[in-house]
């Protein structure tokens, strides 16, 4: 059967993340050898889209400042009819939240089949985004709710699978991993070259990498502290950053605190694939202890371009490695990335073996991972049409308004204690101007009406921000 597959997510390019990149490859890789495919992602403004499928862009919000991303509005109705229109066989979604909201309004639509992949431990997204614990479970509620309704559920890795399972998912799921876009082989001599020079990278000691978003759960805080041990230790390196995100100048300041400035380079992000693949051609090992990661794309990236990596045991990302041959596994705390670093044995040599193992061992390109998936999809569309897919209907938005009523209390519910706060306020004033007028007497009068100022002002902040 000819493929026509609708691609949804809440990222996209300009939007860089991992799975942006890989919606954007299995678009690519569709359009190239298995059919036809378009993708629908939230509007950003001022953005072109310049690739060999249609891109629909639904419209959105700027909520950057909170998520890094802009969040779409799922239940336009003009766009569930526009892709009713572009006669796609199958929904592939890539988001739980707003896309598979989408994908299921259109599934209700066009009776096509959805397949999910859940890519990343979102809980941690949420809880980061989200202060209240209430609306904390009813977004996560509304994901297994989106997930469990899904005709086909496929993971990352195992480990993806038992967080999806930790939330409360019920259901069947498949391995599907994730490949890279970087061809085996290494850069140039003159790209690492140019690294070299303009980033002070010196040739005679060992150049350490991380590569990905500067967030404090993907393990910096492991990497800047093993460091420190390991520079106290006596061993001079360099280590290079490179990514950007929310946490990136709480990450450089800490880097500044221990001391270790002038041996870190953060070069923010780099979007340029073929100096991506120099970074991991300059560097002698991957450092990326993350347990937030579900499939680690930057290890297979590396292994790509013949570097090793550290990597945590028994992380997702740590998944078919073998400690001392495609990768170095260390426990999740600082002192064991140090203790690895300063064994005996270990230096550029070793690092470079474990790097031409992990190319050999652990390498997926992503035509090899997108050509697997086009196989699966095939099955569903085979299902299908024997009809064992039991496609629920008349329940596309339940849970999207189901957390928009509880975001709705809970908004309520501050809206009232914010009152209380600022009646209690007033109150507190009050009694402690009339307090200190009584005593006014005996209190030198200047200072009595600063006192009340400043209490005036503290009762302006209360209202202003509560």
């Amino acid at each position: 059967m000819d493929l026509n597959i609708c691609l949804m997510n809440d990222s996209f390019p300009p939007t860089i993340d991992g799975v942006a990149n890989a919606v954007v490859n299995y678009a690519k890789h569709i359009t190239l050898s298995h059919g036809k495919c378009v993708v629908a992602t939230p509007e950003y403004p001022g953005v072109t889209d310049d690739y060999p499928f249609p891109v629909v862009r639904y419209p959105s919000l700027d909520t950057t400042q909170l998520t890094g991303y802009r969040a779409g509005n799922p239940l336009a109705p003009e766009t569930i009819e526009r892709l009713r229109r572009m006669d796609c066989n199958l929904i592939h979604s890539h988001c739980p939240v707003a896309s598979t909201v989408l994908a299921r309004a259109l599934r209700d639509a066009s009776g096509i089949p959805i397949v999910f992949t859940y890519h990343t431990k979102f809980d941690i997204d949420i809880a980061k985004a989200v202060r209240s614990r209430l609306v904390q479970q009813a977004a996560i509620d509304l994901l297994v709710a989106n997930v469990s309704a899904c005709d086909e559920v496929w993971v990352v890795s195992e480990g993806a699978g038992e967080n999806l399972r930790s939330l409360g998912y019920e259901g069947d799921y498949l391995v599907m991993p994730n490949g890279v876009d970087l061809d085996r082989g290494e850069a140039s001599p003159a790209a690492v070259q140019a690294l070299s020079a303009e980033w002070s990278l010196p040739g005679d000691v060992p150049v350490f990498l991380f590569l990905g978003r500067m967030m404090w759960y993907k393990g910096l805080r492991i990497i800047l502290d093993g460091l420190k041990r390991y520079r106290d230790a006596g061993h001079d390196f360099r280590m290079v950053f490179v990514g950007d995100g929310q946490d990136r100048a709480e990450v450089e300041a800490y880097a500044e605190s221990l001391g270790l400035s002038d041996v870190c380079r953060f070069t923010g992000a780099v979007h340029e694939r073929e100096t991506v693949r120099a970074w991991y051609c300059r560097a002698d090992l991957l450092l990326f202890p993350s347990t937030f990661d579900t499939n680690g794309l930057v290890v297979r990236e590396a292994a790509a371009c013949g570097l090793g990596s550290v990597l945590v045991r028994g992380s997702c990302a740590a998944e078919g490695v073998t400690d001392g041959r495609n990768g170095i596994l260390i426990d999740e705390n600082a002192e064991s990335l140090a203790a690895v670093l300063s064994a005996e044995g270990m230096g550029v040599e070793t690092f470079r073996a474990v790097g031409r193992h992990a190319m050999d061992e652990l390498y997926l390109s992503w035509a090899d991972s997108v050509a697997n998936a086009a196989e699966r999809y095939q099955i569903v569309l085979e299902r299908q049409q024997r009809g064992e897919l039991k496609i629920k209907r008349n329940a596309a938005v339940h849970g999207f308004y189901h957390l928009q009523d509880t975001m709705r209390e809970t908004a309520g519910a501050m809206k009232e204690a914010a009152a209380n706060v600022r009646g209690t306020a007033a109150t507190m004033r009050d009694t402690a101007v009339g307090t200190i007028r009584e005593t006014a007497g005996e209190v030198h009068t200047a200072a009595v009406s600063q006192l009340i100022r400043e209490l005036g002002k503290a009762q302006e902040y209360l209202e202003r921000y509560l």
